[in-house]
């Protein structure tokens, strides 16, 4: 049975579930900023693309802690290909959704878009053990490094077309509404499974633990819902400020 269901701890769920409700606050306020109701740069000022970054990589790195529970309990590849199955179908409806919303700056790879890769990566990378953490450490400086590559070698401009910018080698983000692209990503899942590694070699977390996190049991429920919360809040969110603009 450990192949058909998602291997849960409540640390990770716990962690998870700040990162879900931080997303929430942050995606509440993009949204008044898009209906007007306060004037915001999200795309560039530092207090949103700051929080931005941490968000996004608190949900990496409990992802890969996540695979690392997973392979420790002995979670088969038919478990895998299941939850695989849920984040990818999720991932084609927020692209159809932001298409009808943003038709120029549609999301077509984004953060359920990177991770439906990245998890497939991280979890043929689960027998790495240490070498996760340098391996990790070269995705992420080449993540940020590719301005500079640019700069040096014109040639690689080719990495900015929508068919290869989703490796993140890129010298300009393209025009999509949410953009999560292996580069630097995928190093920050890879530290996530090398840091769940470590826990579970150091007796710091147990798979399938079950035991209760006392005033953090409310984070461990919120991040066992994660993805359904994902799909949820933004619609549910933007209903609420349609309607208050109809009042």
């Amino acid at each position: 049975m450990k192949s058909l269901r998602l291997v849960r701890n409540p640390a990770v769920d716990a962690l998870r579930g700040l990162a879900v409700l931080w997303m929430t606050a942050f995606h509440f306020a993009f949204d008044l900023n898009h209906f007007g109701y306060i004037r915001q740069d999200f795309y560039n000022a530092p207090l949103w693309t700051v929080q931005r970054t941490c968000i996004l990589s608190l949900f990496l790195l409990c992802a890969g802690a996540g695979q690392a529970l997973a392979v420790a309990s002995g979670q088969r590849w038919s478990g895998f290909w299941r939850r695989w199955a849920q984040v990818t179908g999720c991932a084609a409806l927020v692209s159809a959704a932001s298409y009808y919303m943003f038709p120029n700056s549609w999301i077509y790879f984004g953060v359920l878009h990177g991770m439906a890769v990245m998890l497939v990566l991280c979890r043929l990378a689960a027998g790495w053990g240490r070498w996760l953490w340098p391996a990790g450490a070269v995705l992420i400086v080449l993540g940020w490094a590719g301005p500079q590559a640019h700069a040096l070698w014109p040639q690689l401009d080719a990495l900015n077309a929508p068919a290869l910018n989703w490796l993140g080698l890129v010298s300009r983000k393209p025009i999509t509404e949410d953009y999560v692209p292996l580069l630097p990503w995928l190093g920050v899942m890879w530290w996530g499974m090398a840091a769940g590694q470590l826990a579970l070699a150091r007796g710091w977390l147990r798979p399938a633990q079950e035991q209760s996190v006392g005033a953090w049991l409310g984070l461990a429920f919120v991040g066992r819902w994660s993805l359904s919360w994902y799909m949820v809040h933004q619609p549910l969110l933007i209903g609420l400020l349609t309607l208050s603009r109809m009042v």
